[in-house]
């Protein structure tokens, strides 16, 4: 099947799932369409179980090889959703926030990467630099997955620009532990990685500062462009191209696209958006972008679900992935935690901060592509399994749970 094809597909079945959804389950849009899609996934198995002279599974199974996940979401989807994400995040309510988001996109990740990595180590066996990979692509939390819990979630309004502005961020310096990690643990013939702390350093400033600086020099020179038009689908179409064309820049210049998309989507959904439109253009392109938020978190959803023909299950490597749900719920909180505890002499926190951001801190399908994108390796079907069932744990238990939590622990009019 072509790319044309596949995609055709792939819109027709969240369509469907999303009515189905709608109709029967009334569960938060993109959590429920990848339950209705991962519940007409089991049926399909069961169903070849009890037929294997169908040979349905086998095709479903050719077919989701075709979609090439990983690529799809980190190289296409990706920028366009982080893009979307942070063009409705108030840069204001951000900055007043900003250490204890920085801690936690960076100290935090790494920790969780380190807690995480060694305990899967020690659960496996397996080489503790590959148990580190794990530990980086499952650290992040996934702002797409975040923020469509979100909207549903109805958390006050500090505590919301927490997990969101960390989801934002962390992924992007998740990305770059992760790709400085499985270059040191699959090394490439040919290539050298360094693994000195000043290594280390200029790998990250490249990839991070790199794809931030991209980011706004992209979205001031879109701005200026803004300002001297009035037209809002040429105005559209430009921010269209920021995220895109800009994303397609970063992974050619070896910077992280992720940051590049956030920074610019930041700039132009706050400096743009007050200096530069129209409110005829800012009320098209906040529709134009909530549309395509909402329709890539289906596709991405739809994808998640129909990923488990892709997995390897056997005895082993489930008790590793149910492992593995619970060493990433304590590499969270202690992400969480530590951040909170070092900044709580210079500003009071609620109580139920830690909590609430350490179960709303959900994994998506950005670990599930990492998973995939790794070389092949004895390894690999393990970490993929663990990764899949810790995405399925934390979008479907977590997500649908987070929001009664916030009310036990209790709602503050403003949580700090």
């Amino acid at each position: 099947m072509n790319a044309l094809q596949i995609t055709a597909l792939l819109i027709v079945f969240a369509g469907g799932f999303g009515a189905i959804n709608y109709l029967f389950f009334k569960l938060p849009s993109a959590i429920g369409i990848l339950v209705v899609a991962f519940l007409a996934s089991l049926a399909v198995i069961g169903l070849e179980a009890l037929f294997p002279f169908l040979n349905i599974a086998e095709a479903i199974t050719a077919f989701v090889a075709e979609i090439e996940f990983s690529q799809a979401l980190l190289e296409g989807m990706l920028g366009l959703l982080l893009f979307a994400g942070a063009l409705h995040v108030n840069i204001d309510d951000l900055r007043a926030e900003a250490w204890v988001i920085a801690l936690m996109a960076t100290l935090g990740v790494a920790l969780s990467t380190l807690i995480i990595g060694v305990g899967f180590y020690w659960i496996t066996a397996m080489p503790l630099l590959v148990a580190l990979v794990f530990g980086a692509l499952i650290s992040p939390t996934d702002p797409v997955a975040v923020l469509g819990v979100l909207r549903e979630a109805d958390l006050p309004k500090t505590l919301e620009t927490k997990i969101a502005g960390e989801s934002l961020f962390n992924d992007g310096v998740g990305y770059v532990v992760f790709l400085l990690l499985v270059g040191l643990a699959f090394p490439v013939a040919g290539a050298h990685t360094d693994a000195s702390i000043a290594g280390v350093a200029a790998f990250f400033a490249k990839e991070a500062l790199g794809g931030a600086l991209l980011g706004a020099v992209l979205g001031w020179c879109v701005f200026q462009v803004m300002k001297r038009i009035d037209d809002y689908p040429l105005e559209i179409l430009l921010s269209l191209g920021l995220a895109f064309g800009g994303y397609e820049l970063a992974v050619a210049l070896h910077v992280s696209g992720p940051i590049m998309a956030v920074v610019a989507g930041l700039f132009i959904g706050n400096t743009g958006v007050k200096y530069g439109m129209s409110a005829e253009t800012r009320q098209h392109l906040n529709v134009f972008w909530t549309l395509i938020d909402e329709m890539l978190n289906a596709v991405l959803f739809l994808l998640i679900g129909v990923e488990i023909f892709a997995i390897t299950f056997n005895w082993d490597t489930m008790t590793t992935g149910l492992a593995a749900i619970a060493l990433a719920l304590v590499g969270r909180l202690v992400a969480v935690a530590v951040p909170i505890a070092v900044l709580s002499p210079f500003r009071a926190y609620s109580k139920g901060v830690v909590p609430i951001m350490t179960w709303g801190g959900l994994k998506g399908g950005i670990s599930v592509a990492l998973a995939l994108s790794l070389p092949a390796s004895e390894w690999k079907a393990e970490i993929l399994t663990a990764t899949y069932l810790v995405v399925l744990f934390s979008i479907i238990v977590q997500g649908l749970t987070v929001a009664s939590l916030a009310r036990r622990v209790g709602r503050e009019p403003e949580m700090l």
